[in-house]
């Protein structure tokens, strides 16, 4: 299949998502305030930080959740049935296996951990106990959906999540609902309906995969020797993801030990403006992500390569244009989006979105790194580095600096770590340093340039009301956009777009 066509299809796909985004994004807003006002300060901070535990434990899966994804599009784009059923199938059997041994080490480290150094007043610890049990169950479901998952962005039939994002964001909206009405303790109730949730959507992914997919209707078998080759690649992925996972949750543990629910919960709140504003580029790069690997597979570097830019390139476009409004008004949106906003809420929110920024550039080099199936020196050196984020963190606060220090020494580290990431994948797929800086890194720059000046003065000498707020927000996000279109994308892809939304409104005429 040619280039034009690929292109189209992620162009398709990449608004497939987009739209399932908007829905879930906007139920997410929603739901977000209103389970915070329902659960209180309090119980919505402890909720995070208990399920923050079970997390520490899920770099387990995405270890293995890469591994089964490289697999499998790898094969699918060598279009060889009889490889693609083994590596399913045993894809199938290691997660199995992973989920038995997350719930090993959360009734055991994990319960040490919640009763002997979690702070949780007294008279909440029932219940943050079953939100832990029902987080356990959780993490297991969640695990062995993954290679339904896999297969499914494999095949790119990305319109399989825009339908069924529709049922789960309809289920968080009645478990919102069920919290006002139930009259049990509201935060049990909420970890077991989000439990019961997770459960049903992975059921009508699996029957959804088992009608479309012929590789997932085999019947169950084991290839010894695939096992240990999967594994062995996901073993130096579990190395990065248990550096992911650590600095993540083991900043939110160190918040709790130092600070308390309270500043978890601030936490827990800018945690959820970063996922929120990381669907844009996530959306992209899971269109993108197959053709990569792909392209590898048929020995395309020069395709791969420019995928590579593209999708470093339009994650940041995406990426600030979200975000630069919220940077400028984050206060207002905070108050007009939750009411009551816990303290250090506003900064936590600035510094993650520039933490997010970096990070989600990166993935594109990471998809690269495991295309080849080289992946130890990536990830043995980058997990190295990112491991130093928690223990820089505990000096600087043992030191008493203030709850938002730990976002600068993430973000100084993440800076590092992704200087690092391009000097590794370079040999790998032979790819030019001097392109990547010319094409990605100098055409973002000059857009931040150009698109910052006059939103920023707006936001500095206008007066903080919420008239003027929305126009600062507006022209934000108008400025990046324009700076976007003429800086930071090519000629072709000017004329892409161009082409796209001609074709879009004709169609409507």
């Amino acid at each position: 299949m040619n280039q034009a066509s690929n292109n189209k299809r992620i162009a398709k796909n990449t608004l497939l998502l987009y739209f399932r985004m908007l829905f879930m994004m906007a139920v997410s807003l929603y739901t977000s305030r209103v389970v915070l006002a329902a659960l209180g300060v309090e119980d919505f901070g402890i909720y995070n930080v208990v399920g923050g535990i079970i997390t520490l434990f899920s770099f387990l899966n995405g270890a293995m959740s890469s591994s089964t994804q490289r697999y499998i599009t790898f094969e699918l784009g060598r279009r060889d049935m009889s490889r693609l059923q083994s590596v399913f199938q045993t894809s199938v059997n290691i997660h199995l296996l992973v989920a038995l041994f997350i719930l090993l080490l959360g009734e055991t480290v994990g319960l040490w951990f919640f009763y002997e150094k979690m702070v949780i007043p007294p008279l909440r610890m029932t219940a943050a106990f079953w939100v832990y049990q029902f987080s356990i169950l959780t993490m297991m479901v969640m695990v062995v959906s993954v290679p339904y998952n896999a297969v499914i962005v494999a095949h790119e039939r990305m319109s399989a999540f825009a339908y069924i994002s529709v049922f789960e964001a309809l289920s968080k909206l009645g478990i919102v609902y069920l919290l006002y009405v139930t009259k049990s303790d509201r935060l049990i109730v909420y970890a077991a309906l989000l439990c019961l949730m997770q459960l049903l959507v992975r059921v009508v992914y699996g029957c959804y995969c088992r009608r479309h997919f012929e590789e997932v209707r085999c019947r169950w078998g084991w290839n010894g020797e695939l096992f240990k080759e999967m594994s062995c690649f996901g073993g130096w992925n579990l190395w990065g993801g248990f550096a992911a996972v650590l600095y993540s949750q083991g900043l939110n543990i160190l918040l709790n030990l130092f600070f308390g629910p309270a500043v978890n919960a601030a936490r827990g709140i800018a945690v959820q403006v970063q996922g929120a504003v990381n669907q844009f580029s996530i959306n992209f790069q899971t269109a993108i992500n197959p053709q990569i690997t792909k392209s590898y597979a048929v020995g395309d570097y020069a395709y791969m390569h420019s995928l590579i830019f593209r999708s470093s390139r339009f994650t940041f476009l995406l990426l600030a244009t979200i975000s630069f409004p919220v940077l400028l008004e984050t206060e207002m949106i905070l108050q007009l989006w939750l009411e009551t906003v816990p303290a250090y809420t506003v900064i936590f929110v600035r510094l993650i979105l520039g933490i997010t920024i970096i990070d989600a550039m990166a993935g594109s080099l990471m998809v690269a790194a495991q295309a080849t199936g080289r992946v130890r020196i990536y990830q043995s050196v980058v997990g190295g580095i990112l491991l130093f984020i928690v223990p820089l963190s505990y000096i600087v606060l043992k030191l008493g600096a203030s709850p938002w220090s730990v976002f600068i020494v993430h973000f100084c580290v993440c800076m590092f770590a992704f200087a690092v990431r391009l000097f590794i994948i370079r040999p790998m797929i032979h790819l030019s340093l001097h392109d990547y800086l010319v094409q990605v890194l100098l055409r973002c720059f000059v857009v931040l340039v150009m698109a910052v000046p006059l939103p920023l003065f707006l936001h500095l000498f206008f007066p903080a009301t919420y008239m003027y707020g929305i126009m600062v927000c507006l022209s934000g996000g108008v400025m990046m956009v324009l700076s976007s279109y003429i800086i930071g994308l090519t000629m072709d892809e000017r004329k892409f777009v161009k082409d796209r939304v001609r074709s879009f409104f004709v169609s409507r005429i």
